[in-house]
């Protein structure tokens, strides 16, 4: 999946670069919304933690791609047969039209098996 994060007057700072919270809120949501998708409903997903790291001013459209592959998804289920819950770190780079890395958001997602309900009787 790729995003797109323009800048404009909705996501322009006071010095005329892409606002450090645009920038943040562009990635926020898209690993855990994309493993709540890929691992299906009986799978618990939330955001753990995050971070960014500025490297350089966006000062034109910048660009995300969210890869979440089978091998991943295969990792998860294979870890979580041996352990109550897995956290995933995930590195996401914010790049210009030329390549550059304007910033690195990592995220930490949190993911368990639903627990099934027991029912008496």
């Amino acid at each position: 999946m790729l995003v797109e994060l323009p800048l404009s007057w909705r996501t322009r700072n006071y010095v005329g670069t892409i606002f450090g919270g645009s920038i943040y809120s562009a990635v926020d949501p898209i690993y855990m919304l994309m493993l709540i998708h890929r691992l299906g409903p009986e799978f618990l997903v939330w955001d753990k933690a995050a971070s960014i790291q500025f490297k350089k001013p966006g000062k034109e459209t910048l660009r995300a791609q969210f890869v979440v592959n089978d091998g991943e998804l295969a990792a998860i289920r294979a870890a979580l047969e041996t352990q109550r819950s897995v956290d995933r770190t995930y590195i996401i780079e914010l790049k210009d039209g030329a390549g550059n890395v304007c910033a690195t958001v990592e995220k930490v997602i949190y993911i368990r098996r639903r627990e099934t309900k027991k029912t008496e009787g």
